[in-house]
């Protein structure tokens, strides 16, 4: 089982350039992908995307890729011919309309668009290959990153499965109390309102038996017990089984709302409510899982 945080950095040098990637994942219901590169190689946007939705299936995931450049290569260089052209421009407009230029209009030329040199040039086949092992490298270590982290949640829910189904085994204990104590209550209030003589018996005994089967919490213990199998199983299933988790987990809850809506004792519906806590907290973390 992965979790879906994880983090990955890669770097590798192409000639004077420096490239640093790094990924990193949190927990979304998608795949949610942004992607952030050198304008260089925005045609490659959707090969990058393609790769990181297959390794990582799901999940918020941000990838950042830098180019840091030696010193001797980051020095500006102006475009000459753009800048001479503008300048050119201005003055033969300036003088057919006989404007007079100010002092400083070199400064503002070279402060427009397009007066720079592109900072790199096109990027090579062999830079993008270096680019590309870069990313898959990061990814490994996400990956990496995502089953220690999956690991840590499994230890973490799996200690709050159990806690439920020692909590099952409270309830149990209360049981015999509260069908004797229902027992009683029932022949108490029938007894005060008919009078004890005028009791049927054999239709009391009936009346008992549909009325105890209806507050009967066998079948919801028993089903929620093989919800929690089931559970632990799931997570040992690998990595995808997020959402199936927490389809197990809704359901575990809807027999957990039985019990306590059948419970009518007080220990025990302090019992349910513990287990409510638990399924809540098993919740949050089935959020984060892949």
């Amino acid at each position: 089982m992965k979790s879906m945080t994880g983090f990955g950095k890669a770097e590798s040098t192409s000639g004077q350039r420096k490239i640093i990637i790094e990924i990193r994942t949190l927990n979304s219901k998608q795949a949610d992908v942004i992607v952030k590169i050198p304008a260089a190689y925005k045609d490659r946007e959707p090969e990058i995307r393609n790769e990181l939705i297959n390794r990582l299936q799901r999940g918020k995931i941000e990838l950042y890729i830098t180019m840091e450049d030696a010193v001797e290569s980051t020095a500006t260089q102006f475009n000459e011919a753009a800048v001479g052209n503008c300048y050119r421009q201005l003055v033969d407009i300036a003088a057919r309309n006989h404007i007079p230029l100010p002092p400083d209009i070199l400064n503002s030329i070279v402060r427009l668009p397009d007066m720079l040199k592109p900072e790199h040039q096109e990027p090579s086949e062999h830079e993008w290959q270096l680019q590309l092992e870069g990313i898959r490298q990061a990814l490994q270590q996400v990956n990496d990153f995502r089953r220690q982290e999956g690991l840590a949640l499994m230890e973490d829910i799996s200690s709050r499965i159990r806690l439920i189904g020692s909590y099952i085994a409270e309830i149990e204990k209360f049981e015999p109390q509260r069908m004797e104590t229902v027992k009683n209550r029932l022949r108490q209030n029938l007894v005060e309102h008919v009078g004890e003589n005028a009791v049927d018996q054999n239709r009391f005994e009936q009346e008992l038996i549909y009325y105890l089967d209806k507050i009967d919490i066998n079948e919801e213990k028993v089903r929620l017990r093989n919800h929690c199998t089931y559970f632990v199983q799931t997570m040992n299933e690998g990595d995808g089984v997020g959402k199936k988790l927490g389809f197990i987990a809704q359901e575990m809850g809807r027999e957990i709302n039985t019990i306590g809506s059948k419970a009518n004792h007080a220990e025990m519906q302090q019992i349910v409510i513990q287990m409510k806590d638990e399924l809540e907290k098993i919740k949050e973390q089935i959020l984060n899982v892949l």
